[in-house]
């Protein structure tokens, strides 16, 4: 399958040359500094010309991304990102589409949208800044706040069963799922790089802290004490290994996933399971993005799988279609059939 290239260039662009002259108005330590810092080091290394870049928002403290990058953009009504970017990408093939929308923006009043974009598998770059919180509008639950947890508008206690973003893309058949933190920018510009690339629906996960609102929320795997042993960086072609002295790992037992320790009880580094991150079954993606608790939780690319996109089938369709209909323009329509004149 040939991919659809947006035009690219040779121009030597750095970070300055995306970084807008508006002035970023998020609170001071909120995670969104991290992933615009992670976003805007990223375009440079796509090398797609500026003019061909659009940021598409719904409403949210994430949604002020495109005020914040010097590219067009787009700043939508709140759960509606997807939709005017599926109108934008067809409009105009040519153009990278970049996604920005909250976990309640994109899940709740947006999930619609969101699922049948990734369902249709459109080229659009789809970013969700996870903090499960309603930020903007000051700390309601939204559909990935934690179960029990007290909110504004659960005093006491959410008894709403939260979506896994990652478990809603493999259930619309996605085609890119990845998983980062915004504490690890690195890592986070990375991933959109390997976004980018992927012809067709990627989504990044990442998950983000809002101080003010539900500080802390992502604390258990994000502190730099215990992120090395409750988090795994997944690389594809590579044993599923991590901890600080990356002697854990996972592999099978039964059905079920298991972290080991290698070198314990006869446990060897043929033992741990190899990331296949282009495997087509969504059943050991779908398992890896449901990761957590007594297992690690996955970050990096955890699915990334070769399909047509639709922009590509509804280029081949209008080509067919004007190579093979018997009307090439009004004129043969009008007068086709049975014609009078009055």
């Amino acid at each position: 399958m040939e991919r659809h290239f947006v035009p690219k260039t040779d121009a030597e662009y750095t970070k300055i040359d995306f970084t807008s002259d508006q002035m970023v108005k998020w609170c001071p330590g909120c995670g969104d500094h991290a992933i615009l810092a992670s976003l805007l080091a990223a375009f440079p290394k796509l090398h797609d010309k500026k003019e061909n870049i659009c940021m598409v928002s719904g409403i949210g403290c994430s949604s002020r991304i495109p005020y914040y990058v010097d590219t067009y953009g787009f700043h939508g009504i709140h759960g509606r990102a997807c939709a005017i970017a599926t109108g934008v990408k067809l409009a105009n093939p040519e153009l990278s589409v970049w996604v920005s929308m909250g976990d309640g923006d994109s899940m709740a009043i947006g999930g619609n949208h969101l699922i049948h974009a990734v369902r249709r598998n459109q080229d659009l770059d789809i970013t969700i800044f996870n903090n499960e919180i309603y930020g903007l509008t000051k700390g309601q639950y939204s559909p990935t706040t934690k179960f029990g947890q007290v909110t504004k508008t659960s005093p006491f206690g959410t008894i709403d069963y939260p979506f896994n973003p990652g478990e809603l893309v493999m259930g619309a058949q996605g085609t890119f799922f990845a998983r980062t933190l915004d504490c690890v920018p690195t890592l986070t510009t990375d991933i959109m790089v390997r976004a980018a690339e992927h012809d067709g629906t990627s989504v990044i996960e990442v998950l983000q802290n809002c101080m003010i609102f539900n500080d802390k929320t992502h604390a258990a795997i994000t502190d730099r004490a215990v992120r090395d042993d409750r988090t795994i960086v997944l690389e594809h072609g590579k044993p599923m290994i991590f901890g600080k002295e990356k002697n854990k790992g996972l592999r099978f037992n039964g059905r079920q996933l298991e972290a080991v320790t290698i070198g314990e009880n006869g446990i060897t580094i043929d033992d741990i399971m190899v990331h296949d991150e282009t495997t087509e079954d969504t059943g050991i993606h779908m398992m890896l993005a449901h990761m957590g608790g007594d297992l690690p939780v996955a970050l990096g690319v955890i699915r990334n799988v070769k399909k047509p996109s639709y922009t590509q089938l509804y280029e081949r369709q209008m080509d067919d279609c004007m190579a093979n209909c018997k009307y090439k323009c009004v004129d043969d329509l009008l007068n086709s059939g049975d014609t009078w004149e009055v």
